[in-house]
Formats: C-alpha cells, sequence, structure tokens
C-alpha cells in the first residue's frame, strides 16, 4: 500500500485539515473529571508460542510490539480502568492476579477494572491450554493437552499481570483533569460475517470464495466504529479509546499486535498526537475480514492489516473532529458472575474420539485427529469442572457504558445490547475478564445453524443458551445505572442579521 512518510495514504490525507481542528477546540467549562493513559510492553519472545490454533506454532519474526493500553477515569467519586490487550484472549487467572496487584498498588476495586483482549492471532502465548489445567488427567489426554496443544507459558502469564498492574498504574499517576467526547462512526468495508447459508440448508463457516452453494450471509456485521476521547485542560488530545467487530487475524508477518496496529498508527498520525488508543474488541466472534462472497483476489497479510487498521482509524478520526466535548462524566461499575455448564460430547462420540486419536496424528490432513483430541480434552474438563465462572462487567463513563463478556461472542448479540441499553453510547467488549471461547446465537445451534463455531472442543463448550444469559445480564447491569446526557454544541442564536453578501436575488438580467 503507498504511504506517505510512513502512514497510509488516507492518514496522510487527513493530517493537514485534522491537525488544525484537533488543536483548536471549542472552548468548553472547566473540567471535573480526571483521567490518565498508559502503555506497557507484552512483546513475546521469538521462539515463543505462537497462540490461535489447535496445535502448536511458535514465532520466528517480529513485525511490531504488543501493548498493555489502559485508560483510567475518576469522576472524584469512583475510578475505573477500561484496559485493551494486544493478547489473542486473557486467561482468568490472569485477571484475578493483575486485578488483585492493581487494588495494591491504586486502591482500584478489583470489579472496577476492564480487562479487554483484542485476538491478535500474533501475539503471546497464553494459550489455549493453561499451565496444570491437565496435571490430573490420564496419560494420553495429559500428552494430547501439553505437547499437541497451543498451550500457555507460565512465565509469561506472570509478566503479563505485572505488565498489566503497571499499565494501569502509571495511567493512575498521571491523571489530569480532561474533556471528553463521544461518537460512532461507520465502516462496513474491511469486516464480514463468516458464516454463511448454504442451498443445504446448513450455515457454514468460510465455505470458500466463488462456493456455488453459497445463498448468502447467515448473519449480519456491527459496522458501529465507537469511540472515545479525551483532550486534556490545554485542549490537547490526551487518548483515544475505539469499540470496533472484527477478528484480529490480519497477521501481517511476525509477532504484532495485528490490525490494531494500524488502527493506532492512522488515529496518531492523522491527528499528529503520539497519545495511547485503548482498543476494545466488539462482538465478533462471527465476523473477520474475510469477504467469502468476493470474486477478487485476496491481499497480502500486511496489505491488509493496513486495509482493516487503516479504514476503521481513518473513521475514528473523522469521528473526533466532530465531537462536542464535556469535562463532566459520571463513573461507575457493576459486575456479576454467572455459572453456565458446559456441553458435554455424547458417548458415541467420545468412543470415535478414543479410536481416532489411538490409530496416531496423520500426516497432512488431520482435521478429524484434532477434533477427536479436542473432545477427549474436554471430557477431561467435564470431569473437573463442569460448570464456569462467566464474569459480566459494566463500566459507565458518562454517556457510555462498557458491557463485558469473556466469549467469543457472535454480533447478534452485541446489536442486541445495544438496542437494549439506556445509553446512548454502548460498547460491547468480548473476551474481556477471561475466555470461555465461542458461544454462538442459539439459532446457530438450530437446524439451519452450524459451522466452526458451533464445534464442540476443550475451548468452545458453554451450553446453548449462554449468549442469552450473558446479553440478559449485560443489559440488566447497565440499566442500573443513570446515563449522563451526551455532549452537544451550544445553540448560537440569530443575530437578526443576514449575510449581507447572500441575501439577494439572483444577478440575471
Amino acid at each position: 500500500m503507498c504511504s506517505v512518510f510512513g502512514l497510509p495514504l488516507f492518514a496522510a490525507a487527513l493530517l493537514a485539515c485534522a491537525s488544525a481542528l484537533v488543536s483548536a477546540p471549542a472552548p468548553t467549562p472547566a473540567p471535573k473529571l480526571k483521567a490518565g493513559f498508559a502503555y506497557a510492553d507484552i512483546t513475546p519472545d521469538l521462539g515463543m508460542e505462537q497462540p490461535g490454533g489447535y496445535g502448536k506454532s511458535f514465532h520466528r519474526s517480529f513485525h511490531d510490539a504488543c501493548k498493555v493500553r489502559a485508560a483510567v477515569f475518576d469522576d472524584g467519586r469512583k475510578i475505573a480502568a477500561v484496559v485493551g490487550l494486544d493478547l489473542l484472549a486473557i486467561p482468568r487467572s490472569v485477571v484475578l492476579d493483575a486485578r488483585a496487584q492493581i487494588e495494591k498498588a491504586t486502591g482500584i476495586k478489583p470489579d472496577a477494572v476492564l480487562l479487554c483482549a483484542s485476538h491478535s492471532h500474533s501475539s503471546g502465548p497464553i494459550g489455549m491450554v493453561q499451565p496444570g489445567e491437565y496435571d490430573t488427567a490420564d496419560e494420553t489426554v495429559r500428552r494430547l493437552a501439553y505437547e499437541e496443544s497451543s498451550m500457555a507459558d507460565k512465565g509469561f502469564l506472570l509478566h503479563l499481570a505485572r505488565q498489566i498492574t503497571l499499565a494501569v498504574k502509571n495511567a493512575h499517576a498521571t491523571r489530569a483533569p480532561v474533556s471528553l467526547g463521544y461518537g460512532f462512526g461507520h465502516e462496513d468495508k474491511v469486516a464480514f460475517n463468516r458464516r454463511l447459508r448454504m442451498k443445504n440448508g446448513q450455515s457454514w463457516s468460510h465455505p470458500g470464495a466463488g462456493n456455488p452453494d453459497i445463498l448468502g450471509y447467515a448473519a449480519p456485521i456491527d459496522p458501529q466504529v465507537g469511540v472515545v476521547a479525551a483532550w486534556d485542560a490545554r485542549g490537547q488530545l490526551a487518548g483515544v479509546l475505539v469499540n470496533y467487530a472484527c477478528h484480529a487475524t490480519t497477521n501481517p508477518g511476525g509477532i504484532s499486535a495485528n490490525w490494531p496496529y494500524y488502527l493506532e498508527r492512522t488515529i496518531q498520525g492523522a491527528l499528529q498526537a503520539a497519545v495511547p488508543v485503548v482498543f476494545l474488541q466488539g462482538a465478533s466472534g462471527d465476523v473477520t475480514q474475510v469477504d467469502n462472497l468476493s470474486p477478487h483476489p485476496r491481499p497480502g497479510a500486511e496489505e491488509w492489516a493496513q486495509q482493516v487498521g487503516g479504514r476503521i482509524g481513518a473513521e475514528a478520526v473523522k469521528t473526533i473532529l466532530l465531537m462536542a466535548r464535556s469535562g463532566e462524566a459520571t463513573v461507575d461499575f457493576k459486575s456479576t458472575l454467572l455459572s453456565i455448564p458446559r456441553r458435554a460430547p455424547a458417548d458415541s462420540t467420545l468412543t470415535k474420539a478414543r479410536a481416532v486419536v489411538a490409530a496416531g496424528k496423520p500426516k497432512g490432513e488431520n482435521s478429524e485427529w484434532i477434533f477427536a483430541k479436542e473432545t477427549l480434552m474436554l471430557d477431561h474438563l467435564i470431569r473437573v469442572s463442569p460448570r464456569v465462572e462467566v464474569e459480566v462487567q459494566a463500566i459507565q463513563v458518562g454517556p457510555a457504558v462498557f458491557v463485558s463478556n469473556p466469549a467469543e461472542y457472535f454480533v447478534a448479540y452485541g446489536q442486541r445490547i445495544k438496542q437494549e441499553s439506556p445509553f446512548a453510547f454502548t460498547f460491547p467488549c468480548e473476551l474481556a475478564n477471561g475466555c470461555v471461547g465461542y458461544v454462538p446465537t442459539e439459532e446457530a445451534f438450530g437446524p439451519n445453524g452450524g459451522g466452526y463455531e458451533t464445534r464442540l472442543t476443550s475451548y468452545s463448550n458453554l451450553e446453548i443458551t449462554a449468549g442469552t444469559q450473558i446479553a440478559d445480564a449485560g443489559i440488566a447491569l447497565a440499566k442500573t445505572f443513570k446515563p449522563d446526557a451526551a455532549p452537544t454544541r451550544p445553540v448560537v442564536p440569530f443575530s437578526g442579521r443576514p449575510w449581507l453578501y447572500g441575501n439577494v436575488p439572483p444577478g440575471v438580467r
């Protein structure tokens, strides 16, 4: 992709007008709200495992750094932290560890800390398998888990909790008066639902471009680009939060924050402001950058990352430039814990899985073996933990509410939460405060459902109604808050005089 001074062209094109507007804000009352923003590094080492698959893969090159991106909001009464992580997901153990450290360092309450993973498939080794998770399993299952599956690195998990704490601690320490703006952009050219209706009545994930049996998309996308921006007392941009729903699977090459890297670069470059950009992944369990209906060749990985991150970033810039601002915002937070059962495989499925695994891992195509492995691992998990702890959280910042869930959550649920929330700006945040795998809609499990996301694995196995339970809980939490009014621009009354150059009839003979 062409660039100017290292920026995508569209970012460079926005720069001239953006820099002037962002440094000349409309007058606002003295801010009462305080906020702080900070980074910390969580870049994995070369040679560490690359997460995101059902087998082992290792990082061999570096593209860009992975970060913790923290925002802390303080209304003088309550303090909350909203944190974006360049990670595939965040294990529940790390959430609990980091929150305890944060409370000790800053006094911020554990349920006031939202930790949201971007779902970068090019980030650090956080699983799927956790250290010690299968220690009580039989020898076969232990081998499948620890030697044949993607596994978290214990040292990296400890480092991750420390770096999350560092970022929040620094953001907390640098709190200063700010004015906030809120808005929605619209980007519908880089995200696509990856489940499609087929002529056989089912819905398949990624059936392949040009497949003549495709009837159309099985579900929508969410094109809203949610943005919250903060300006300091001098009117300089201090930090940005962006919420959008699309898998971070462009994988531009090596260790990387994935397309959110270009999201951040676009915003920083266009606004000439080297400020933290906190990305919060929306409900994108069935949404990726892959268009299965496109007849054109797919872009290369680097170009694809630039396209996705750049277009979302450009839309965020456009939204920021038109924001009204307010120096006041109520900060509040609540969370609830659900206990949701796992779905168990049928006895016949277990019997077949044992036979497939016993026959040995085949060379080449091995999908049947992979999911047989997953079946046996799931059987162990059901024996030791038949129910899963699921945290649902809501954090209010003025007229905005962040509603979190720990799932790869289908987009339809995110849209429902937005529709039923009483807030003008509602931001669903998936893969937050834990990880429970894919949570499809109940329709996806019905007669016309199906696809990869509905498969039963050690990663993804909650009961069919889990998505509805999570949405109900998130909406209920949001409704316990009283939303602030959205900032508006002042209305200028008519002066009684039109423009003298313009109040004339047409100049004709």
